[in-house]
């Protein structure tokens, strides 16, 4: 249920445009739409923006995104191992993750001084994955490996299966974890939701449109690709891959599609573990929490009720060998950095050519800094923090964060659509909310999670282990409101609508997000708008739906609720209209929560900056070639330059719920007359939205 700014499936978003961007270089400032740019040419640029990224010639009313990073996008190409690439989300990835490579080559050299209590077993994780030689080799122990984890002859064989499957990583038919009780936000209790898909979305495999054909023919060849590797025979693996795509595309027809799980009322049905058992009784669900390690708890989610009972029909109907079929082949794609080097080879050419358009695979350091991060994250963050953050950022950037919070409660009293009564309670939630800035107060414990250099296989699972148990161990006891759910290093941020609280990690507090050099304006602009996108989820129409202390209890009045449905119509208009790539345009209501985020993030971190210029003079980003408004649009603009591969953007206009980063910027521009004034726009320019379609909600 948690809200990111970025989406978490790929740090990359789509730059596509329907119109192309000009390719004109980057020059020096000249008269745009405003006299006062070209009087200021001579001026220095305020800290914290690029004049190379921009492209001057370009008019700021007409297209703002190309006059603000035109220059970026002509001089940057993307990286042939990466299907994206951004002055702000990739670019900042790019440098944590040298920090944390330099960190685990420190760590695993074994002569480290570094400041974290888990280095050895750190180094030990992160040197097993790079160990090639040992992958080469490792098929054998795959195999048997598998062959203790794997029955699938009777049901009860099947449900103690999937426990230890699922215990070690390997994603199949449905995910089992911890959550906190939507009703309840003192309590944690356990969630079985949809799962077991080899492709990003149900909609893979159940529309009928040519690309997503062509991209479920090329899936069914990769699976039969890989289990040919995996020591199949062409007819075998031919049948089977064939299995899979059977299973997976009942299981696909039986999920919930993105929008709808948009709606925490339609993913929540606390039907405790009697009420599952009712709904899907072919399935001997004592065994399979028993070898969970969760044999006695009670309270449970159970997301998609309809989803259990296709699963309880699939197991009823599909051959025990199928089951075991479909299995194994999610036991091996969850093995491949752990697998010979032709595993990773075949995964690269189906996601590059399908999903992606990489033209070189990532390589492995990259691939093992990820995984160290994704197991051990706490423990990796603790030297990442002392050297790219430290304290002195954590209290700069709360200056930001409190400003923010205080525009949006000012902002509270000016909303024409949200009655007393509801303005009341927004006021009440938004002295609630907690911000999380940097990294934890307390740092998480690995005691007991084993790791062996020489044994990498064994490892990676034990790692999944670990954290599953660490997670399951929650159910039934008291929500830890301080824990994170990110580690430092991500570069994100996210509001939490059951802990009410927004989170910004110091891998995001970073140029061009935020600088500790650049100018006020600038970072409001950039930062702000983080800020204030992440603290708007909370009152949009899923936050709307939690109160103050995290329960899922609506508290707006109806008329309230009317009211903010009609003015979120408009934004959905908006961006149903846009162009993502090609013919496809974008999804409005998948997209709608993050583009009303947008809108209101900017507007709230423009009035925070308005109010501290004026309470702080000094700060003012005074002698500069642009003014206070037009460093904060900048400053904004430029944290999103941005430049995608088709086949991403195709990818993402169907699965993410966050719009490109072009129209992230030109979408809530068109709408502000705050930003007309700061460019001095002439009434029908481009970027500018007719006054009977604009869209007002914050």
């Amino acid at each position: 249920m948690r809200r990111c700014l970025w989406s978490l499936i790929a740090l990359a978003l789509c730059a596509g445009c329907k119109t192309a961007h000009s390719t004109t270089p980057a020059a020096p400032v000249t008269a745009a739409s405003s006299g006062s740019l070209s009087a200021n040419a001579g001026l220095p640029l305020p800290p914290g923006l690029d004049a190379t990224a921009m492209n001057s010639a370009a008019s700021p009313c007409d297209d703002f995104y190309e006059f603000a990073c035109g220059g970026w996008l002509k001089s940057n190409e993307i990286p042939a191992d990466k299907s994206s690439w951004s002055r702000g989300f990739t670019a900042i990835a790019e440098t944590n993750e040298k920090t944390l490579h330099a960190i685990l080559e420190t760590v695993a050299s074994g002569t480290s001084t570094l400041k974290t209590p888990y280095a050895s077993t750190l180094g030990d994780l992160y040197a097993g994955c790079m160990d090639v030689a040992q992958a080469e080799r490792s098929l054998k122990e795959a195999k048997r490996e598998l062959a203790t984890l794997l029955h699938t002859q009777t049901p009860k064989a099947l449900a103690n299966s999937l426990a230890r499957l699922h215990a070690r990583g390997v994603d199949g038919f449905f995910t089992f974890e911890s959550t906190q009780d939507a009703r309840d936000a003192t309590l944690e209790i356990g969630e079985v939701d949809q799962g077991g898909l080899g492709l990003p979305d149900r909609e893979y495999y159940l529309s009928d449109t040519p690309d997503k054909k062509s991209i479920r023919d090329a899936y069914q060849k990769h699976v039969q690709a890989q289990l040919l590797l995996w020591g199949e025979s062409p007819k075998k693996a031919t049948a089977d891959a064939a299995t899979v795509m059977v299973v997976e595309t009942r299981l696909a027809k039986a999920s919930l599609d993105k929008v709808a799980r948009r709606d925490p009322e339609k993913v929540y049905h606390r039907l405790e573990r009697v009420g599952l058992k009712a709904t899907a009784p072919a399935f001997p669900w004592d065994v399979y929490f028993k070898e969970a390690g969760t044999p006695d708890f009670k309270p449970l989610n159970v997301t998609h009720p309809p989803f259990f009972s296709e699963f309880a029909s699939v197991i009823q109907t599909i051959p025990a060998k199928s089951l075991e079929t479909y299995l194994t082949w999610h036991y091996v794609e969850s093995r491949t950095l752990a697998l010979p080097k032709a595993f990773a080879e075949e995964s690269f050419r189906f996601n590059a050519k399908a999903l992606t358009g990489a033209k070189e695979d990532r390589p492995r350091w990259k691939k093992c800094v990820a995984l160290s991060d994704g197991m051990m994250g706490e423990a990796l963050a603790v030297p990442f923090v002392e050297q790219t953050f430290g304290q002195n950022g954590k209290v700069k950037a709360l200056e930001v964060v409190n400003a923010i919070e205080a525009s949006f409660e000012k902002d509270l009293g000016t909303l024409e659509w949200m009655d007393s009564p509801t303005k009341a309670k927004a006021v009440e939630k938004v002295r609630k909310i907690i911000n999380k800035i940097g990294f934890p107060d307390s740092w998480r414990s690995y005691d007991g999670l084993v790791a062996s250099r020489a044994h990498f296989l064994t490892s990676l699972g034990n790692a999944s282990a670990f954290e599953q148990k660490r997670v399951l161990s929650k159910i039934g006891k008291p929500v830890n409101r301080k824990e994170w759910l990110m580690s430092p290093p991500t570069v994100n941020a996210y509001y939490n609508p059951p802990l009410n609280e927004v989170v910004f990690p110091a891998g995001i507090l970073q140029p061009p997000f935020f600088n500790k050099e650049a100018t006020y304006p600038v970072n409001f602009g950039a930062m702000g708008m983080v800020v204030g996108h992440e603290f708007t989820h909370g009152f949009d129409d899923e936050g709307s739906q939690f109160d103050g202390d995290g329960n899922l209890r609506n508290w707006w009045t109806e008329g309230s609720a009317k009211a903010f449905k009609q003015r979120t119509q408009c934004v959905k208009t908006q961006f149903d209209d846009y162009v993502a790539i090609d013919d496809i345009h974008l999804n409005g209501g998948l997209t709608l929560g993050e583009n009303v985020a947008d809108l209101g993030g900017l507007k709230l971190a423009h009035s925070a900056m308005e109010d501290w210029v004026k309470a702080h003079p000094s700060s003012s980003g005074t002698g500069y070639r642009y003014n206070n408004e037009q460093q904060f649009f900048l400053g904004f603009a430029q944290s999103w330059c941005q430049k995608t591969r088709p086949e991403r953007m195709r990818m993402l206009a169907s699965v993410d719920p966050h719009s490109p980063p072009s129209l992230r910027v030109a979408g809530p521009l068109g709408n502000l007359a705050s930003f007309r004034n700061a460019f001095a726009c002439p009434a029908g320019s481009k970027i500018s939205r007719p006054a009977a379609k604009e869209c007002k909600v914050w």
